[in-house]
């Protein structure tokens, strides 16, 4: 599990949840835009929710891992989107999608 440090608050969320956004964030700052993402967190109590970050060039947020925290929140629908909408941030490299062809 990791905790993302955003706008003075903490949010705890899967590993890869977390690393796509740190990646999506850094490409959308790359772009200069700014748009809004919805990711799973898990709140102090164990419940799970969601959150809503808007993140661009001007985004602050750090991820860092976090021991005790119960069991890996899983959402590869969530990484999915942010993978998606990263990779159509960034330009191209020819066999990039490789898998995709297949």
């Amino acid at each position: 599990m990791m905790v993302i440090v955003y706008a003075g608050n903490e949010f705890l969320t899967g590993n890869d949840v977390a690393l796509a956004l740190v990646d999506y964030s850094q490409a959308l700052a790359r772009a200069g835009a700014a748009e809004s993402i919805v990711i799973p967190v898990r709140d102090a109590d164990g419940t799970d929710q969601e959150a809503v970050f808007l993140v661009g060039p001007a985004s602050q947020l750090v991820a860092k891992p976090v021991d005790g925290a119960g069991d890996e929140l899983i959402d590869e629908a969530a990484v999915t989107e942010l993978k998606t909408r990263t990779r159509r941030l960034r330009p191209s490299v020819a066999g990039e999608y490789i898998d995709e062809w297949i």
